[in-house]
């Protein structure tokens, strides 16, 4: 999943540079819901002590 995240990142810059507003804000919108969620998924892990084996 961290590969589609960054994915979407690419794809919300490339979009973002040749201005492409609907696909960019889609992308954006994207990554930063799957980037929030890696966020949560990482603090928990700290917390727990147990690491997600990729």
């Amino acid at each position: 999943m961290l590969t589609w995240t960054i994915i979407f990142l690419v794809v919300a810059l490339i979009a973002g540079v040749f201005g492409f507003g609907g696909i960019a804000s889609t992308a954006t919108g994207i990554a930063r819901v799957l980037f929030f969620i890696f966020l949560v998924l990482f603090a928990v892990s700290l917390l727990t002590g147990q690491g997600f084996s990729l």
